[in-house]
């Protein structure tokens, strides 16, 4: 293509020649570079690079809730004055012991642990009705932070959560399109970071169809309130 636009301009002035080839790989390098971009579904979130300020939160008698996994405990402060649907939403699952013997479902290295859904054989669960996003709040998605989990649909989350790895800003809420709105950050890990980046180092495979889930399963054997915060 590109020697087919040299012959047919070898009649124009030297510098337009010039010119011409300047935009051309330009413009082949940035829709390469676009090519490599890729997004997921399946209460996912989507793989691309943007910047986001990170909003400040009021930090007031929040709860606090101890996740105890397979590699180590993750103690969480949630959010409930920013996002208090998401943060009712997660306490209740927890109640319920519904997220006991789920498992970190998708883990990617350097972005993201997912989990809450599906149990160690990889078979989903059923959940409550979808929740309202909240992704409003335009709390950042920054590193050790929680957020709801969703397939394309803005106002799709249930149980299924993940823990950024690292600042994700491209994820954070732009707009009220289904492609802007984001993904709702309703809480923050404070001890047990460590245990969150050992999670987002393990091999993952193919199973069910699935890409990305850990090889050996990562199991939540509960998430429980240990503080209860302010009402």
């Amino acid at each position: 293509m590109i020697f087919k636009k040299i012959h047919l301009l070898s009649s124009l002035p030297f510098f337009l020649i010039i010119s011409t080839l300047v935009f051309v790989s330009l413009t082949f390098a940035q829709n390469n570079s676009q090519d490599k971009d890729k997004t997921k579904n399946d209460d996912t979130v989507k793989v691309e690079k943007s910047s986001q300020p990170t909003k400040d939160i009021e930090k007031k008698d929040n709860p606090i809730v101890l996740l105890e996994t397979s590699m180590g405990n993750i103690k969480i402060e949630l959010f409930q004055k920013e996002a208090p649907i998401s943060v009712k939403n997660f306490l209740t699952y927890a109640k319920e012991k519904f997220y006991d013997g789920t498992i970190f479902h998708r883990v990617i290295s350097n972005f993201m642990i997912q989990g809450g859904g599906f149990t160690s054989d990889m078979k989903k669960k059923s959940t409550h009705p979808p929740i309202k996003n909240e992704a409003i709040n335009k709390i950042s998605n920054s590193k050790g932070s929680l957020a709801m989990a969703r397939t394309g649909v803005v106002d799709s989350a249930t149980s299924q959560f993940f823990i950024n790895l690292k600042n994700n800003f491209f994820l954070d809420h732009k707009n009220t399109s289904q492609a802007g709105y984001g993904y709702c950050v309703f809480g923050q890990v404070i001890e047990g970071m460590n245990v969150v980046e050992q999670i987002g180092k393990v091999p993952t495979t193919t199973k069910n169809r699935s890409k990305d889930v850990p090889a050996t399963p990562v199991i939540i054997k509960s998430v429980r309130l240990i503080t209860k915060g302010e009402k």
